[in-house]
């Protein structure tokens, strides 16, 4: 996949951390948005901890967690069927 190739090892730890069954979690938030740059992702930000990400036509708005840095279970579910619908796998 095209994606692997701008996608350094951490980055790739992160996509097999949120795919992961059962669900991971206490992901941190900023590996996740680091994935999403990495990806090519348009990130906008929106109001109080609102994160706006569009990848391929794909749109999801994200909380970004606070003030614990880690993601909950059903906030890493939301980002694996949003890549999911943007056409990413691991």
């Amino acid at each position: 996949m095209w994606y692997h190739l701008l996608m350094n090892n951490k980055h790739q730890k992160t996509l097999k951390e949120i795919f992961k069954i059962p669900t991971a979690s206490q992901v941190k938030w900023k590996d996740i948005e680091s994935l999403f740059k990495a990806l090519g992702c348009e990130i906008s930000e929106g109001a109080g901890s609102r994160i706006r990400v569009k990848l391929n036509d794909v749109r999801a708005i994200f909380h970004r967690p606070h003030p614990n840095p880690e993601t909950n279970k059903g906030a890493v579910e939301s980002i694996r069927r949003f890549l999911i619908n943007a056409g990413v796998k691991p």
